[in-house]
């Protein structure tokens, strides 16, 4: 079986540890994790990751050449946004480049079970 490595990328500790947790539930792998945009983006590359899990209010201003940036270094990393609420924000992550995003606001179990469906879409 394939193991994902997941990188994490949000600047509150509290949303960091709770998302390594579930991913340890979901048997995927943290390649590492960062509080900031550039540190993530300087370690992506050299973790081996295979999915980045990243707060939308972390992105610099320009989201759109944030993930191309990320894209040019990493083109295989799937990319998946957490977004506060807005369908704007939604929108707008889809937009810039996102594979998909993931509410907040969610329950945990869904968080979970649409971290599981797109670590399943990694290596197909």
């Amino acid at each position: 079986m394939l193991m994902v490595r997941v990188y994490i990328a949000d600047a509150m500790p509290s949303e960091r540890l709770a998302l390594r947790l579930m991913l340890w539930d979901l048997n995927l792998e943290i390649a590492g994790e960062a509080e900031n945009w550039s540190t993530a983006l300087a370690e992506i590359p050299i973790r081996s990751t295979d999915m980045l899990v990243a707060d939308w209010k972390l992105l610099p201003d320009v989201p759109n050449a944030t993930l191309a940036e990320l894209r040019t270094a990493c083109p295989k990393v799937l990319v998946i946004i957490l977004i506060g609420g807005l369908e704007a924000r939604r929108q707008a992550a889809l937009s810039a480049g996102a594979d998909g995003f993931i509410s907040k606001g969610e329950l945990p179990e869904r968080v979970a079970e649409l971290l599981r469906a797109a670590a399943a879409k990694i290596g197909t």
